[in-house]
């Protein structure tokens, strides 16, 4: 049997320096990535926290844009132009928008002030309708005094609608109050239509920049969050508007007052998971019970609308247009909504999913890169024992 060659101490001594140098090496270009990209993440929240007053007709210009991208790649490879295809695309948008606006608008505003003037009768009346259930019965099956069930939902009811009203207001002042609705109206189609006719140069252009021996990186994570934002923007904004237009119609159907307005608020943040449908179906409940009581039929017939709605929305429609794209987690992005939204005002709310999408995917990234430096595996070549097994309802280890 050959004999292994023998290694002198001093190369071994060399090698061993070699390995601690690269592994120091390696080490320092992974802290300068992580400081470099902290540094630009820093950055950009000033930039969003300074000029988030006057961003929102920019940031939906943007949105438009990278929403209708795909349209335009699509009419190119049917032989139109960029400029052509650009021209179609932002006409055939502005035309169905002001022709929803002129059909929706007036609709709209006329059930918006219908229901503001008539939403403190209708909580007035649909407290009378919950607490008028026989007191004994109430306290018999429930143990609840009717008085206080009353003053409770009395409370309930005012701290509610303080909220609602706080929030609109929160939102007003710092979007649209600060920018016009006519500025965004004329800026953003402007905005649009250069990004869209722009896109994929401005693409070229910043991959350009990216330092050669990353690139193939940054195109991997860029691919990632494209994946993800375009799982939102794309899938998640048309699911809304169809699921608006879905309730809206449901809930017309049913007789119910104010039911366009309702269902397209209930659709339109369906963005958020599990509120949209919530908010929609409480408030379409606490009408039908002020509008039809004591007909529970109808009653039932508009919580139906809802149900059959989700049925739809999770077995149809998510898998098709949304999938499993976007990857969040629904904590992770009703934070992300509260927590942009608290920062940046309205302007957070239309960057807080795709944001939130590619914060995911660069600390996914990050995590894999940490797991495979030489800050996590060490010099140890001898494996890490596992956790020591736990006891059902025990917090404490397997002896």
């Amino acid at each position: 049997m050959a004999k292994a060659p023998h290694r002198a101490p001093d190369q071994d001594i060399d090698a061993a320096a070699e390995a601690a140098a690269a592994d120091a090496a390696a080490s320092g270009v992974f802290r300068r990535q992580i400081r470099f990209w902290l540094i630009s993440a820093v950055i950009l929240a000033i930039f969003l926290y300074v000029f988030s007053g006057i961003l929102l007709p920019f940031v939906a210009g943007m949105v438009l844009a990278y929403f209708l991208d795909p349209v335009a790649d699509r009419l190119q490879r049917l032989g139109l132009s960029r400029l052509m295809a650009t021209i179609v695309i932002l006409f055939a948008f502005i035309v169905v928008l002001v022709l929803a606006f002129v059909i929706l608008i007036p609709v709209l505003a006329s059930q918006m002030a219908d229901f503001a003037s008539k939403l403190p009768e209708y909580l007035t009346r649909l407290q009378t309708l919950i607490t008028s259930f026989d007191p004994r019965w109430l306290e018999e099956n429930f143990g609840v005094d009717a008085n206080g069930l009353r003053e409770g939902l009395n409370s309930l009811l005012t701290s509610g609608f303080g909220l609602l009203t706080t929030v609109f207001t929160s939102i007003w002042s710092s979007g649209v109050a600060l920018v016009s609705v006519v500025s965004l109206f004329v800026v953003t189609p402007v905005v649009a239509f250069y990004m869209l006719l722009d896109w994929d140069r401005m693409v070229a252009i910043v991959d350009s920049w990216v330092p050669r021996d990353y690139v193939q990186t940054v195109r991997a994570i860029a691919n990632d969050i494209n994946t993800a934002t375009a799982g939102f923007v794309r899938g998640q904004g048309t699911l809304c508007l169809v699921l608006g237009a879905m309730y809206a119609t449901g809930l017309t159907l049913t007789g119910l007052n104010f039911a366009i307005l309702i269902g397209l608020f209930a659709g339109l943040i369906s963005f958020i998971p599990y509120v949209g449908s919530l908010t929609g179906l409480v408030l379409a409940v606490g009408v039908a019970f002020v509008q039809f009581w004591p007909d529970w039929t109808m009653v039932a017939a508009v919580a139906g609308v809802f149900f059959v709605g989700q049925f739809i929305e999770g077995n149809i429609l998510q898998p098709r247009l949304v999938g499993k794209s976007v990857g969040l987690h629904p904590v992770w992005l009703m934070f992300s909504l509260f927590a942009f939204g608290a920062l940046f005002g309205f302007v957070g709310l239309l960057i807080a999913v795709p944001a939130s999408a590619a914060v995911a995917v660069l600390v996914r990234f990050a995590i894999a890169r940490y797991l495979e430096s030489p800050l996590y595996k060490g010099h140890n070549t001898e494996p890490v024992p596992p956790l020591p097994a736990r006891r059902r309802g025990s917090g404490g280890p397997r002896s």
